[in-house]
């Protein structure tokens, strides 16, 4: 059932239960209500007669007969008096013609003369009964009639309440399901227009509007989910076509040389030539294979094993691989002053991947140095450690820098150097893995510094 139908459905039993209520609780107060008037009429009618016999005595029966034989109690056709004395006797009986006789049992009679007063119903009639005690006439007095005009005006007060109930339910329903679909208009635009949206075109967007309400809010996060998947396969697909064509480099270099040196009978030194030279572009592709098998991991949250990281005892470790990887680097480190909590030079995180991302920066800085040099140090500050890595390079553009973590983007400086521009995308996702930043300044005093910045263990606790 959709939800359009799911809100016309509550909103009108919510809306009939109310006015249920409503009528049910006006008809049962308007019928309390009549029975209240009617006995307070037939009660006056009783009082009227005892104080008239109390007066005139036997004189005033007759005259209660013609008043009784004219008169019309409120409208009441069925309506019967009764006077009784103590022991009793009648003295005085009328019933109008068509209604049962007036009969009073002894037990009531008992009751009425111990109270004073009783309302009760006889032959489905309601009744009132008054006991006089004036010393000298002691006498009850019944009155009893059927309300057909008041059981009539509440019957037709029940149809109007039941119609009024009707009506109001089928327009409630009405209401409602403009309501909704009113209410759900935005919801259906926006599964209209995401449907419209594809794999192959995330360039469209959701008018989400202007306000500052839920629906507005559900179409701006769906625009930024959008540009998030936009960006996504944007890099995918450069990455994709990037990967393909420094795989295809090598592999053709091989297939190339492979080809040529079939051709004809080579001497043993050409056939070394040419496997040295296909040994070097395997080389190649092997670390090729091996970066991207790396940065894949790097952006695989869930596979990776952190653990308490110091990471003066990684920058170490960096220092003495780089230098054994090529005798021409040269780094030099320079640690600050400790802290005094060791805590706060500890990280939580991978040691390996934190080394391939400091040893990325470092190598860096050595490859496109004129000096291959790198100078490396390490401080803390407001429990947080910041790794500087410091090389005298080319400058690198101010639209260069944001793109530099972008992989296989190489720089217009770069592009004479042997590199696949791996090294830093897989050091930016790394270090983001260990909640830290990397940041880059570039200019011709102070060189090309990267900012390492994790936060320390001491700031989770």
């Amino acid at each position: 059932m959709k939800i359009r139908y799911k809100i016309m459905l509550l909103f009108t039993l919510l809306v009939t239960a109310i006015i249920s209520l409503l009528t049910g609780s006006v008809y049962y107060f308007a019928k309390l209500e009549r029975v209240q008037v009617f006995e307070k009429r037939l009660k006056a009618r009783a009082t009227y007669n005892t104080n008239l016999y109390a007066i005139m005595g036997d004189s005033g029966l007759h005259l209660l007969s013609r008043i009784d034989t004219v008169s019309l109690l409120g409208g009441s056709v069925s309506r019967s008096i009764g006077m009784y004395t103590d022991d009793g006797r009648v003295l005085y009986q009328f019933d109008m013609p068509g209604t049962p006789r007036l009969n009073i049992d002894r037990p009531l009679l008992d009751e009425v003369i111990a109270k004073g007063e009783k309302s009760f119903t006889v032959d489905n009639r309601n009744a009132v009964a008054i006991h006089r005690n004036s010393g000298k006439r002691d006498f009850v007095v019944v009155v009893a009639g059927h309300d057909e005009d008041g059981i009539e005006r509440v019957e037709t007060l029940n149809k109007i309440l039941v119609i009024s109930l009707i009506l109001s339910v089928c327009l409630t329903a009405l209401v409602s399901f403009l309501f909704a679909r009113q209410l759900l208009n935005p919801i259906t635009q926006i599964i209209r227009e995401v449907k419209q949206i594809s794999s192959f075109d995330l360039s469209q967007r959701i008018r989400a509007g202007t306000g500052q309400d839920e629906m507005s809010q559900l179409g701006n996060t769906f625009n930024d989910l959008l540009g998030r998947l936009q960006e996504a396969f944007a890099i995918q697909r450069r990455f994709i076509s990037n990967a393909s064509h420094e795989l295809s480099t090598p592999l053709t270099s091989v297939s190339s040389q492979v080809e040529v040196i079939l051709q004809k009978d080579r001497s043993a030194d050409e056939y070394k030539q040419v496997l040295s030279s296909v040994r070097e572009d395997v080389q190649q592709m092997r670390q090729l294979t091996k970066s991207l098998l790396e940065i894949a991991k790097t952006g695989s949250q869930g596979g990776i094993e952190l653990n308490e990281v110091r990471v003066d005892e990684v920058l170490m470790k960096v220092v003495g691989e780089v230098k054994k990887s090529n005798t021409q680097y040269n780094v030099e480190l320079d640690f600050g002053e400790f802290p005094e909590d060791e805590k706060d030079f500890v990280v939580f995180g991978n040691s390996e991947l934190l080394y391939i991302a400091i040893r990325n920066v470092v190598e860096n800085g050595c490859k496109y140095s004129p000096d291959q040099r790198s100078l490396v140090d390490l401080s803390f500050a407001y429990h947080k450690v910041f790794v500087r890595v410091v090389n005298k390079g080319a400058v690198i553009p101010a639209e260069e820098i944001t793109q530099i973590f972008q992989p296989f983007y190489r720089g217009a400086q770069t592009a004479t150097t042997r590199g696949f521009g791996l090294g830093l995308a897989m050091a930016e996702r790394i270090i983001a893995l260990h909640k830290g930043h990397i940041h880059v300044v570039s200019d011709p005093t102070n060189g090309t510094v990267f900012t390492i910045e994790l936060p320390s263990i001491k700031i989770f606790n």
